[in-house]
Parts: C-alpha cells; structure tokens; sequence
C-alpha cells in the first residue's frame, strides 16, 4: 500500500448502492460505485481515481476487494465500468465471480 492511499472503505449509499472508496492526501478520494440487483449479484457502475492516486494500483485494489466481497458472500459481479470490465478480462482467475 502507497504512503498516500488509506485502506478501502465500504459505503452504502442507501436504495442498493453502494461504494468502495480510499480517502488520500488533501481530501482526494478514489471510489468506485456498485448498484445491486437483487440478492445475489451486483453491477459495478463507475471507478474514479484522482490524478493524486495515478500509478498506485488503487482502482486495481478497489476492483479486487469488490472480487473479494463477492467470493465470501456468493454473489455475482456485472462490470458495466470500462475500468472494471478490462480488469476482468486481465484477471481470469475471478471468472467464479463474473456473471455470465
């Protein structure tokens, strides 16, 4: 982990949605958004990292405690993010978790 980044929170936002953020240095933060459909899977909507987190692995890191989160609680993921979506193409280890 950077010396600027802190470790990522879990958010609800109320209505099903959601947010993974990491707060940095003067009040930047790096979040990506997550809407649930139904019980069982979730769509992750938007990632956003402020230039203050560029180079740092942080959205790869949001995107992965997402993967983990949906492991230990048996839930899908729907990437509709851009961000997100290429994770996944990089990462076919999380291939358990994509919905289909």
């Amino acid at each position: 982990m950077s010396d600027t980044a802190s470790e990522i929170e879990l958010e609800d936002l109320g209505g099903g949605k959601g947010r993974y953020v990491v707060h940095g240095p003067d009040g930047a933060e790096a979040e990506m958004t997550f809407t649930s459909v139904g019980m069982h899977q979730f769509i992750i909507d938007h990632t956003g990292v402020p230039d203050a987190f560029r180079g740092q692995g942080v959205g790869l890191r949001l995107v992965t405690r997402a993967v983990e989160d949906a492991r230990a609680a048996g839930k899908s993921i729907i990437p509709l993010c851009p961000f997100a979506a290429a994770q996944f193409r990089r990462h076919p280890e999380w291939a358990d978790v994509l919905k289909k």
